[in-house]
């Protein structure tokens, strides 16, 4: 990491609680190093931050995706923009490398998603995640909690990829990911293959949880008290943590798709990791806001009774409540599936726009 921090909450929070680690939920190289300074320990990319970041610094993204098209002529808009991907990856990873190596692989990731055009397939799946495995020592690799996906994240951890479980909003999905791992680390070591440092997160997207439910609410026209539905996300993450902890799975939990301030202060002091929006973790850290343990603090009983009434959310915090072939069927899945094909389609249009620009 940098040798100068940033003081603030962020900092504090990570002096203070080093068991609940920071990582940035881009790889924005200008945010990731703001990141680490005020202590994060991980980052994200993928094509919707791509796309972001592409747009943003153009004066960087423009000439290094006309030379990616340049060096590889018969290549298409989508192998250009998913070039840039993990050349946006492996520099970010670069950064993150004293991290990885204070930690010893348990931090200092940065997390590369394969692309959601596979998402049909748990072989393509497999073969892209050991690939992108491959691109540096600390890359984890992002695969959905889908049916497919779950098949996936057992073998690729078997042979060797950091997983970072993604399209994940209900404790069933994060369960159902846990014990995947759990069998393909337990295949590794039957078979004398190493295990340690690989340092696997299973994502709960507490944020986009909470979106699901208000659409849910509002198509179903129920009479409740909106301020509840702030704590949807957090009240499933907070069972799933503790789920994970009583059968001891060797995967963290991690937090993200921030809706709201709560969704961090509500898991600090926890073994798990927080990922917010760089825009959220500079909210955070000029606050002011002096952190404390709240892990283990329950949701309010009202809160809950709310939540407790709306069949969706039942769905989504009983580690039963889906069955995998459901996984696919939950909202929240479809609607962000929908999301990042959609996001792979704008990355192939902005290459486009660069290479063959309207005349």
């Amino acid at each position: 990491m940098s040798d100068e921090h940033i003081p603030g909450p962020l900092w504090d929070a990570a002096q203070e609680f080093p068991q609940t680690a920071q990582w940035n939920d881009s790889a924005d190289m200008v945010e990731l190093r703001q990141s680490i300074a005020m202590g994060g320990v991980g980052a994200t990319c993928n094509p919707v931050i791509a796309f972001t970041t592409i747009s943003k610094h153009t004066d960087v993204w423009v000439p290094r995706i006309r030379e990616i098209a340049e060096k590889n002529p018969t290549w298409g808009e989508s192998e250009i923009g998913w070039q840039a991907i993990k050349d946006m990856s492996v520099e970010a990873a670069e950064l993150l490398l004293p991290a990885f190596e204070k930690y010893q692989g348990l931090n200092g990731r940065l997390s590369v998603q394969t692309d959601p055009r596979l998402h049909r397939s748990a072989e393509k799946l497999v073969e892209q995640a050991v690939e992108f495995s491959e691109l540096a020592p600390n890359i984890i690799v992002k695969i959905p909690a889908t049916k497919v996906g779950i098949e996936a994240i057992e073998e690729a951890t078997y042979r060797g990829v950091c997983i970072n479980v993604t399209v994940s909003f209900t404790v069933a999905q994060a369960v159902a990911a846990a014990e995947v791992i759990e069998r393909g680390l337990d295949r590794r070591k039957a078979e004398g293959l190493p295990v340690e440092g690989m340092g696997p997160v299973v994502t709960i997207m507490a944020g986009r949880l909470d979106d699901w439910l208000k659409s849910v609410v509002e198509r179903d026209q129920l009479f409740v008290d909106p301020g509840h539905l702030e704590w949807a996300g957090i009240a499933a993450s907070k069972r799933a943590y503790q789920i994970f902890k009583e059968r001891g799975f060797t995967a963290r939990l991690l937090i993200a798709a921030y809706r709201n301030v709560l969704q961090w202060s509500e898991f600090i002091g926890g073994e798990l990791v927080l990922s917010p929006p760089f825009k959220w973790a500079k909210r955070v850290q000029d606050s002011g806001y002096k952190a404390v343990s709240r892990i283990d603090e329950p949701v309010d009983p009202k809160v809950m009774e709310t939540l407790l009434s709306i069949p969706e959310f039942v769905r989504a915090y009983e580690p039963d409540g889906l069955t995998p072939e459901e996984f696919d069927t939950f909202g929240a899945t479809r609607k962000t599936l929908r999301q990042f094909l959609g996001a792979d389609a704008d990355l192939d249009a902005l290459v486009r726009e660069i290479l063959i620009p309207a005349p």
